[in-house]
């Protein structure tokens, strides 16, 4: 009898032992090539979302050199960010079945040293209410992405 309660405490112990120990959510980022470049993703299907200091998002389509979207700035939110993101979405999806080709949209987020981890957490959750399914996480910046954040 008492080497069954002896157990039990054991057993109970060791489970809430192993309960009580920190989880971690791996996140997979993508390895930094300096050779990946918009025309390798395609140019009409990539925007890049840069994210500054006091909450300020830039945006542009395709490449910054020769834009399909000019940069702009913008804000969180249904007027903002995610506004862009479901009418590109949208575009995407009739351009793909125009072309009975399945092109998606893909997003790349680029957080600036400046910007918070709640900008960070903002943007993700842009990403879910619009439905985009490919996006990543870049911490490179381009000279030019640099400028342009910057200056706007």
């Amino acid at each position: 009898m008492i080497a069954s309660i002896c157990l039990f405490f054991v057993v109970f112990f060791i489970v809430t032992v192993k309960l009580s120990e920190p989880t971690v959510m791996t996140l997979n980022l993508p390895q930094t090539d300096e050779n990946i470049s918009h025309s390798r993703l395609g140019e009409h299907n990539v925007i890049t979302i840069l994210l500054g200091k006091n909450s300020k998002i830039i945006y542009y389509g395709g490449p910054l050199d020769s834009p399909v979207i000019s940069p702009k700035e913008t804000k969180y939110g249904e007027n903002g960010i995610r506004k862009e993101l479901i009418q590109q979405n949208k575009s995407m999806q009739a351009n793909s079945s125009k072309l009975h080709k399945s092109k998606k949209l893909i997003v790349i987020i680029k957080p600036s040293s400046k910007s918070t981890y709640k900008n960070l957490v903002d943007i993700l959750d842009e990403m879910a209410i619009t439905n985009v399914q490919n996006y990543a996480i870049v911490k490179d910046f381009t000279p030019e992405e640099e400028k342009l954040l910057a200056s706007k």
